[in-house]
């Protein structure tokens, strides 16, 4: 072993160790272990930041901005309601949102699959009152089996049919990985369903003021207009669109008579509803049903990329205080919308421009990005945190979807590789005002991206070195003392560990030809070698760092570095136990 190869096992060696400790964040260790890296030698200052241009890093941004469009559409609220209406318990809700995005990564992007149902995991994650963590890496994961199953799956699958049409002039065809991808994507979706509390419950990190301002009891209003589809359903009906948080409190018909919310009353053409409740579910009921905010005036016409919503609280010396937003003509001498008030317990009745601002009260207020400071500052109010809502716009759009189904076809059919697709479908979220172009970078998760980005050349730095040779002859001199079962298992298990340093697909391309070779070898046929080489490639359960279906989902979900093993290590040796003799079964040696 020569000096460079040591250090590059050192490095990565330490860097585990750190993320595991967890004493640092993934994204400063992963930068000390590139400086190091630098500083040693064993990794060149040209090649140190080629791993920002990589396709894993533009893959995994753009899918956070292309699920971040699809999620803020509220498409997938309404597919949860039309076709899994009573599923409401967190393990029936798991096993649903793991089985669809393992059949679906089947026959599409694994990590497209993962980004069409992380918008539904959020959903039900608000219906069951869990956090989003409990399912997103069990739909990594889910993702990752499901890939298992085709030719197109995943990448590996790709490459050792390439391989062993080189080797014996017949690729695999699409569905020679079926019998035993499918077996153990049956196998993982049940331990999934069983062991899913082996993960603790984790809660983003970076949510910042957004999550840490918690109201509940805003109180708003919203119009019945003559073409919205709320007309004739009840007031059960339409609060169920809030999932229990946010009541409809008065209705005032559109003859000025105000009529009791019970249960089955049937809204009208013309009814102004108040409710009370949390800003998200507001945004929903009012969305979903097809309502109008009736203080909301003249910003429909406007650039919605320059108007914002900001939640501040009026403070002594406020202007506001002993006043109501009708008697201060609000939106007249300002252009800001009055959206919604919160007074600490206490429900209102009156509608929102009767009600008279007090000291301490929180309202939500939109109005022009540039003006909205100034303004604030003027009435002696304190900015709190800018809302990330659409009160009052179109919403339930199918196009950020149908942009996702188109990305996910060109790369199906070859028409396009996967980073240009979604880097493209990113960019038309953006285009379309899908996702408006101030609230992207917001979804583009910087640590994620930082430590691949530097994890990349620090990996590589085991190729560049000589440290993947060194493997590769281990693995043969071990692999010739043991009978064919072993070696095929020693196979499978050394690609699983080796992929988180280099990548599935350039695992496949180290590991299938030694495989292959040494099947050939020792006499046996290569087909269950080279499969062997490609689900332990695409098995990364360990970390976040092998896949970037995991890497997509550590930041939403709030991962720590250590939680992958915690799920994934019995996972991976489940694989493993049930991997090996179905490829003895079905290609036999």
């Amino acid at each position: 072993m020569t000096l460079p190869q040591a250090l590059a096992f050192l490095i990565i060696a330490g860097m585990v160790v750190a993320f595991v400790w967890g004493r640092w964040r993934y994204d400063v260790v992963a930068v000390g272990a590139l400086l190091i890296a630098m500083a040693l030698g064993v990794v060149s200052p040209a090649a140190a930041f080629e791993g920002f241009s990589d396709d894993i890093v533009i893959i995994v941004g753009s899918a956070l901005v292309v699920s971040a469009a699809v999620s803020r559409s509220g498409i997938m609220e309404i597919v949860v309601r039309r076709f899994a209406p009573n599923i409401s318990t967190p393990r029936a809700q798991l096993i649903l949102l793991v089985a669809v995005v393992t059949l679906l990564s089947a026959f599409v992007k694994n990590i497209g699959a993962l980004a069409i149902m992380m918008p539904i995991a959020f959903q039900m994650a608000r219906r069951s009152g869990v956090s989003p963590s409990m399912f997103l890496m069990p739909m990594s994961f889910g993702a990752l089996l499901g890939g298992l199953m085709t030719q197109i799956g995943t990448s590996p699958n790709i490459i050792v049919s390439r391989v062993r049409q080189d080797m014996t002039g017949v690729a695999f065809n699409m569905f020679d990985y079926t019998p035993v991808g499918l077996a153990l994507a049956v196998v993982g979706i049940l331990y999934l369903a069983v062991c899913y509390r082996l993960l603790p419950e984790r809660k983003r990190e970076t949510g910042g003021l957004d999550s840490a301002i918690d109201i509940k009891n805003y109180t708003t209003e919203a119009r019945a207009t003559d073409d919205s589809p709320a007309i004739g359903n009840t007031v059960s009906e339409v609060q169920a669109l809030a999932d229990g948080r946010a009541m409809i409190t008065r209705i005032l018909g559109a003859n000025g008579h105000s009529r009791t919310p019970l249960p089955d009353a049937k809204l009208r053409a013309g009814d102004i509803l108040m409710i009370s409740g949390e800003p998200e579910a507001l945004d929903r009921m009012v969305s979903q049903a097809g309502l109008v905010f009736s203080e909301r005036r003249g910003a429909a016409t406007r650039d919605a990329a320059d108007f914002g919503i900001i939640e501040a609280v009026i403070g002594e010396a406020s202007g506001l205080i002993g006043a109501t937003a009708q008697e201060l003509t609000l939106f007249d001498r300002t252009g800001l919308n009055l959206l919604a008030i919160s007074r600490r317990e206490q429900r209102f009745t009156e509608r929102l421009g009767q009600i008279r601002f007090q000291n301490g009260d929180v309202i939500l207020l939109q109005g022009h990005i540039k003006r909205l400071p100034e303004l604030l500052r003027e009435w002696d109010c304190l900015p709190l945190v800018e809302r990330g809502l659409r009160l009052g716009s179109v919403r339930n759009s199918i196009l950020p979807l149908i942009i996702l189904l188109i990305a996910m076809a060109a790369t199906a059919i070859g028409l396009v590789p996967v980073a240009p697709a979604f880097f493209a479908a990113a960019v038309a979220m953006v285009l379309t005002r899908s996702l408006p172009i101030r609230d992207v970078y917001g979804h583009l998760d910087a640590p994620i991206l930082v430590m691949l980005a530097c994890l990349i050349p620090v990996s590589d730095s085991l190729r560049t070195t000589g440290g993947t040779d060194l493997i590769a002859n281990f693995l043969s001199m071990t692999a010739a003392t043991l009978p064919g079962w072993g070696a095929l298992a020693l196979i499978m298990v050394a690609a699983m560990a080796v992929t988180p340093f280099l990548n599935n697909a350039a695992t496949v391309l180290v590991m299938a030809p030694i495989a292959a070779t040494f099947a050939t070898d020792l006499g046996y046929a290569p087909e269950a070698f080279l499969l062997a080489v490609a689900i332990g490639a695409g098995c990364d359960f360990l970390t976040p760092i092998g896949h970037q279906c995991n890497t997509l989902v550590m930041g939403p979900g709030g991962y720590k570095f250590g939680d992958y093993w915690r799920l994934g290590a019995p996972l991976s040796i489940l694989v493993v136990l049930v991997a090996v003799p179905m490829l003895m079964l079905v290609w036999p040696f």
